[in-house]
């Protein structure tokens, strides 16, 4: 009887937990039972494992083998345990030494020649294996995206043949080199293809350098998805650490990670035929959606009323906790989604009220039950309400008389407000708790008197209260200003017009 045992990685949500391979091989009728609650993937890792371990030119045991998956509780799924179940009956039946094991963790699914095929999910396997101090043997097609994590020891192979080369010490992997700098910034577009619309770059700059939520309001044409479509050109690079929690989600999704631009902030624009599920993540083996997929970045929703409303609800929650809980009967997934929400809707049914070609004929019920499709409660969460109208045709043929600023320009004030907020209060201000704006956002007594005098006049919330005292505080930053003034008070009340009573 001989047993040997070889770690591995599951998944569950962007995590990857241990688990443990065991191989037992004793004499009796020749069997292969695999428990440890596999599922059908798994189990069909049987028939894979005796094809590539027949085919590299070992021998297969005739004997009784029992595979375990430890822990019993944990779920198994997919082709990504294949090589570490074929060292262990490797190791058990004595064709590979058995004490260099425990250094090592194996992913990776195998085809019936023996070759190693990618695996979803490599980056949080990186992740956790270096946090073990262990190596890392996957497939040479993973091997870039777990890269991205600098500081972990990887070792690409090709086949189950050149895995076991390595531990035999035939023939050693190469580690392979870490990723480091030369991301791409390069996005084809720029703030300065938009003609005019001066004060709706001023928000969006705003909302960068706060990440707050935006809402963009205006006839059909105007520019609302153009200037949507240009934010990531003015958000600031993530940190290595937002990278590669950012780059872990996608690594488990079906959108994978692209190394060359894994440090620029995602932005991801669904239709609004999207359901509830597409948004938050689903299924029975939950995987992240639209709000996950955007962490550290950008969500657009265009055409914001078009949205079904019980899709749209489901956005509250996540907007004020930065994170999602996926419950299922036999599974629990907790996904992070801190997202810039950037929304875009028509004033009326039309999509015409207020243009000055006149061409609308909605009614006043017609415009309400419209606006109506979307809450007042996710209303609330949204920090900027803004009107786009149509440019004058000499600025959309010419452009505007005093030139249009650039991304990069942009960019650079966006960064170095951000940069304030990040040494003031360790993130960005639209993140801010209620203590940290009770510290950081205080006013002069005229502040407080004209800040309680809109309140009381338009009727706004207590969330709302506080969601303009952290945008005045953007907007302080941006000017390179130590306290809040009248000014910055002022502007930022002014982009509270959808939610107020009157």
């Amino acid at each position: 009887m001989s047993l040997a045992v070889v770690y591995s990685r599951g998944r569950s949500g962007i995590a990857a937990p241990l688990v443990t391979v065991e191989v037992h091989i004793s004499n009796g009728l020749p069997a292969l039972n695999i428990v440890g609650l596999p599922e059908t993937a798994v189990k069909e890792s049987k028939d894979r494992v005796r094809g590539a371990i027949i085919n590299s030119r070992f021998e297969f045991p005739i004997q009784r083998i029992t595979i375990n998956l430890a822990p019993a509780d944990l779920p198994k799924e997919g082709g990504r345990f294949d090589l570490a179940i074929a060292l262990g009956i490797l190791a058990a039946s004595r064709q590979i030494p058995q004490n260099r094991l425990d250094q090592y963790e194996c992913i990776g699914e195998l085809s019936l020649g023996g070759e190693l095929r990618t695996i979803p999910g490599a980056l949080p396997v990186a992740i956790h294996t270096r946090n073990a101090g262990r190596q890392l043997i996957l497939p040479l097609g993973s091997a870039a995206e777990a890269a991205l994590i600098s500081d972990a020891l990887l070792l690409p192979a090709n086949t189950l043949l050149d895995v076991c080369a390595h531990l035999t010490g035939q023939q050693l992997i190469s580690p392979h080199a870490a990723v480091h700098g030369g991301m791409q910034n390069h996005f084809g577009i720029d703030f300065a293809d938009v003609h005019g619309q001066f004060h709706v770059k001023r928000a969006m700059e705003i909302a960068a350098a706060g990440a707050h939520n935006l809402l963009m309001m205006g006839p059909p044409g105007t520019g609302k998805s153009m200037l949507a479509a240009r934010l990531p050109t003015i958000l600031p690079e993530l940190s290595e650490e937002q990278a590669q929690e950012t780059a872990a989600i996608a690594s488990i999704s079906d959108s994978g990670v692209d190394p060359e631009r894994w440090r620029l902030p995602p932005f991801r624009a669904p239709h609004h035929t999207a359901s509830a599920a597409a948004l938050v993540g689903g299924g029975s083996n939950p995987k992240p959606g639209e709000i996950s997929l955007s962490h550290n970045g950008a969500l657009f929703l265009d055409e914001l009323p078009e949205f079904d409303r019980k899709v749209l609800e489901v956005l509250r929650e996540p907007l004020e906790t930065g994170h999602i809980t996926i419950s299922r009967a036999n599974r629990q997934a907790d996904f992070p989604a801190n997202f810039q929400l950037i929304a875009a809707m028509n004033p009326c049914p039309c999509g015409y009220l207020g243009d000055a070609s006149g061409r609308c004929h909605c009614s006043a019920e017609q415009v309400a039950r419209y606006r109506a499709r979307i809450s007042g409660p996710l209303l609330d969460r949204v920090d900027m309400h803004l009107e786009v109208p149509r440019v004058a045709l000499d600025v959309l043929r010419n452009g505007s008389t005093q030139g249009e600023e650039r991304s990069e320009i942009i960019r650079q004030r966006v960064v170095a407000a951000r940069q304030l907020a990040f040494d003031r209060q360790g993130k960005a201000n639209a993140g801010m708790t209620a203590t940290e704006v009770k510290q950081f956002c205080g006013l002069p007594e005229s502040g407080h008197r004209l800040l309680e005098q809109a309140l009381e006049k338009f009727g706004l919330s207590h969330r709302a209260y506080h969601r303009i005292l952290k945008l005045s505080r953007t907007i302080a930053d941006l000017a390179h200003s130590q306290d809040i003034e009248i000014l910055h008070l002022s502007e930022a009340i002014g982009y509270r017009k959808l939610d107020r009573t009157r």
